[in-house]
């Protein structure tokens, strides 16, 4: 007995197609699945901060500052001569100057001679004019000046003292001894008594002293001012009283004479009494803002 042949088992034509079509199938479905799948989303950037700081920049060096230059003594001495040989400059203006005002006349001497209110305020004016008219003329330089002086005047008109309290020119202090010794004679006091007062005798080509005003003259002085706190070490301190200020008042400055009787006394006062008197207040206010 013949054994049959050994052959191999052969797939059947139709089927190895059929498997083949279906490979191919799912190969193309898992590309078409590859290719259409959204794309997953690219992760943010991470977020940086910007910090912005000045600039510091690298000192620049300080240039070092030149040096001072040399003055030797040839160029020092060379420069003093220049100096000494220039002329210096020629001014055309004069210099300013002030004429001495008239005399008192014999009308305002009688009246200064009657008018005894204000520690004979008229007789003092009078007297000051009248040296200061004998003076001459201020010039602006080194001999203006002022004095003060201090003097008594005895009953009759004679000098009985002269002292000098303070001077700011012996120029003018001379002008003005040389003035009093060689003044007319003068009336008699007002008062009849001694006539003690101080006055500041102005030798400036810028003095405005006018004639003083007189139509407060009879009413009282104000009270004036004494510190009560004033101790000099010696004994036992003061006690402190309150006085009424009516009772400060001096009586006296009308010399005894009723109101009625004062102002008969009192003369018109002038336009030049009226500027002169604006002029001092004015300087006081100056002199007392400039000194705050």
């Amino acid at each position: 007995m013949i054994a049959p042949s050994a052959r191999p088992n052969r797939m059947p034509q139709g089927l190895a197609v059929g498997v083949s079509l279906a490979v191919h199938g799912l190969v193309l479905l898992g590309l078409a699945r590859l290719s259409f799948a959204p794309s997953p989303p690219s992760p943010a950037p991470p977020k940086t901060t910007v910090l912005l700081m000045p600039s510091l920049s690298a000192p620049q060096p300080q240039a070092s500052p030149a040096p001072a230059p040399v003055i030797t003594q040839a160029r020092q001495r060379a420069t003093m001569q220049r100096a000494a040989e220039t002329p210096p400059p020629r001014t055309d203006q004069p210099p300013a100057t002030q004429a001495a005002p008239a005399a008192p006349t014999a009308a305002e001497w009688a009246f200064a001679a009657r008018y005894p209110l204000k520690n004979s305020k008229g007789y003092r004016y009078s007297w000051g004019q009248q040296v200061r008219s004998m003076m001459g003329t201020a010039v602006a330089g080194p001999d203006q000046g002022h004095v003060r002086f201090r003097v008594e005047i005895a009953p009759d008109g004679r000098l009985a003292r002269l002292e000098t309290l303070w001077t700011t020119s012996a120029v003018a202090e001379q002008r003005a001894r040389l003035a009093i010794e060689q003044m007319p004679p003068l009336p008699p006091t007002p008062t009849g008594r001694p006539l003690v007062f101080e006055r500041t005798i102005s030798f400036t080509p810028d003095a405005s002293d006018g004639p003083p005003v007189y139509r407060d003259d009879c009413l009282p002085d104000p009270p004036a001012f004494r510190n009560p706190f004033v101790w000099d070490g010696q004994g036992e301190p003061p006690r402190v009283t309150r006085v009424p200020a009516a009772a400060t008042v001096a009586d006296r400055t009308t010399e005894g004479l009723s109101m009625e009787e004062c102002l008969k006394l009192l003369p018109q006062d002038s336009l030049e009494a009226e500027a002169a008197q604006d002029r001092r207040l004015r300087d006081q206010w100056d002199s007392s803002i400039l000194g705050r």
